[in-house]
């Protein structure tokens, strides 16, 4: 069948450059896009009394059918096509006849495919902020029993000074939190609509956009047609923010891999998200957040290959762009399923006090209390105090025990200006409760934290 733009051809395309131009087989995920995009197109050319009312009908019933059509499966994708736009308009032509010849008037491909993908874009955007604060909500769950659960907080992954484990699983409730407004600020900024631009310069058609938009809930038209157009920045805010949010869920990740080793054994992954090995009987794999952490390279190259795409594109549309949506579509998939995946693997672990407070017994995690206590009971200078608590920490080491452990008697034979006192500020529970400033780890800076975000996620 001759293609609809073919009227100056007089050879028909090669099969090869069929399959090597279409982009059928991929962009037919935007169909609802591309339907309500046609309908509110045609509902603005009626108002604008280039179509009639019949004609606006028999467009409406027919998108109808052709939407039915491809959710019951029935509808037959072609790759002479070209698209998903192509073959919608035809098939809407075969069942109303001339009306469905007329929809395309003050439209191009150019405006109609920003208008798919950017929809599409908009309303992913919208589900997975949903889905990061389900993900929230699930770090609240697993943090809530455990503000009091003391954890060795590491620095260069040596043990630091001790935190509590909510404490912990706050600071990944932050940076999900991030991600939710970078998601909410890009929808904000790509909310306008490109329909009406036409191939890039607008149409000399008495159209109404502001029409058009508000039926598509968009805020606003775009400026510039021939930005209009050519513009993925869109598409590369969503990949951006994909990537960031998969790295934080990576880092988690792998801090899940560490802690549920027998090194660590402060977590024990659920056997419903584990998996074991074909060979060796005891292994229990935490498959889980080893591909949460793979699949963060899958959608830093998404990324990556779409900015690549677009370094180089003169104004305006080019069909490079062709190349903007498998990538989208993977990595919105991708983040989707591993969102989902975490939260179940979260919610369904063993957390485990006992190996994280023995963790916390070593690696002297309270010597920064000592060098405050020196400063703030003895008046010594900080930067004397670190030389002796540096002292304390190397004959606890020759005695073979934690700093935390330490009698007076040694301590007070390191420097006679050491106070008796001084073992009650060497406690691993008294350090962890010690960090009192705001954001702190202390039980109750916790608490708030907690409860902030608790707030968050009813607003």
């Amino acid at each position: 069948m001759q293609k609809m733009w073919a009227g100056r051809f007089s050879t028909q395309t090669a099969s090869l450059l069929d399959q090597f131009n279409a982009s059928i087989m991929f962009d037919r995920k935007l169909y609802a896009e591309d339907i309500e995009g046609s309908i509110a197109h045609a509902r603005m050319l009626c108002a604008q009394g280039i179509l009639n009312i019949e004609e606006l009908e028999q467009i409406e019933s027919g998108m109808a059918q052709v939407r039915e059509e491809i959710e019951s499966e029935r509808f037959e994708w072609r790759i002479g096509d070209e698209d998903l736009h192509m073959a919608i308009e035809k098939r809407l032509t075969e069942i109303i006849g001339e009306a469905g010849k007329k929809l395309h008037t003050a439209r191009s491909r150019n405006d109609q495919v920003a208008v798919d993908f950017r929809r599409y874009v908009l309303r992913k955007n919208r589900e997975l902020m949903l889905q990061l604060k389900a993900l929230i909500a699930a770090l609240l769950e697993v943090a809530k029993p455990h503000t009091h659960t003391l954890l060795p907080g590491m620095t260069h992954l040596q043990h630091a000074q001790p935190i509590n484990f909510a404490f912990h699983l706050m600071a990944y409730a932050s940076m999900f939190k991030r991600d939710i407004e970078r998601f909410e600020s890009s929808t904000k900024r790509n909310n306008i609509s490109p329909l009406g631009c036409a191939a890039l310069a607008g149409t000399p058609h008495n159209i109404d956009r502001s029409m058009s938009a508000k039926e598509l809930g968009f805020d606003s038209v775009s400026i510039n047609c021939l930005d209009t157009v050519s513009d993925r920045d869109f598409a590369l805010e969503i990949l951006f923010n994909i990537s960031t949010m998969m790295m934080h869920i990576s880092r988690l990740a792998e801090e899940l891999i560490l802690w549920s080793s027998y090194e660590f054994r402060f977590v024990e992954l659920s056997d419903a998200y584990s998996t074991g090995s074909s060979i060796m009987p005891q292994k229990k794999n935490p498959d889980v957040p080893e591909l949460l952490r793979g699949k963060t390279g899958r959608v830093f190259g998404n990324l990556m290959g779409l900015l690549t795409v677009m370094k180089g594109l003169p104004l305006a549309y080019n069909k490079d762009t062709q190349e903007d949506k498998e990538g989208v579509f993977d990595s919105v998939e991708t983040a989707q399923i591993s969102l989902e995946i975490l939260k179940e693997a979260l919610l369904s672990m063993t957390v485990k006090p006992h190996y994280m407070y023995q963790a916390c017994k070593v690696g002297h995690l309270s010597a920064t209390d000592l060098a405050d206590y020196l400063v703030k009971h003895c008046g010594i200078p900080f930067r004397e105090a670190h030389h002796i608590t540096g002292r304390a920490v190397a004959k606890a080491e020759e005695l073979g025990i934690d700093l935390s452990d330490m009698d007076f008697e040694t301590l007070h034979a390191i420097d006679a200006r050491i106070h008796a006192n001084v073992t009650e500020f060497l406690s691993i529970e008294h350090s962890m409760n010690a960090r009192t400033s705001e954001g702190g780890t202390a039980t109750l800076r916790t608490m708030e934290q907690i409860i902030y975000f608790e707030h968050y996620l009813k607003d």
